[in-house]
């Protein structure tokens, strides 16, 4: 048995459906903050010290990955230059 429910609706709609909070207005507060904080301090503005609370988490992950591939291409080069030198022993 297949039952299709097609619902067309929009997001404000939804979001009052389910309960949830709107947060357009602390959204909008947010943003007029960093605006401001922007236009006042245009010469010391510093986008990467703006996100930098937002992208430490988010940034480590990748850092281990990046390590991990690193520590990876280095033992691979030593073992090939192993096999390398064991088939030139044999080969002379």
């Amino acid at each position: 048995m297949n039952i299709k429910l097609d619902i067309d609706m929009s997001p404000e709609e939804l979001r009052r459906l389910l309960g949830l909070p709107d947060v357009e207005p602390i959204q909008r507060e947010m943003l007029d903050k960093l605006r401001k904080r922007i236009i006042e301090g245009v010469d010391e503005y510093d986008p990467i010290k703006l996100l930098q609370p937002y992208l430490t988490g988010t940034l480590a992950p990748w850092d281990l990955v990046h390590k991990m591939i690193s520590v990876a291409g280095k033992s691979s080069k030593s073992k090939g230059t192993t096999k390398e030198s064991g088939a030139e022993k044999g080969s002379g």
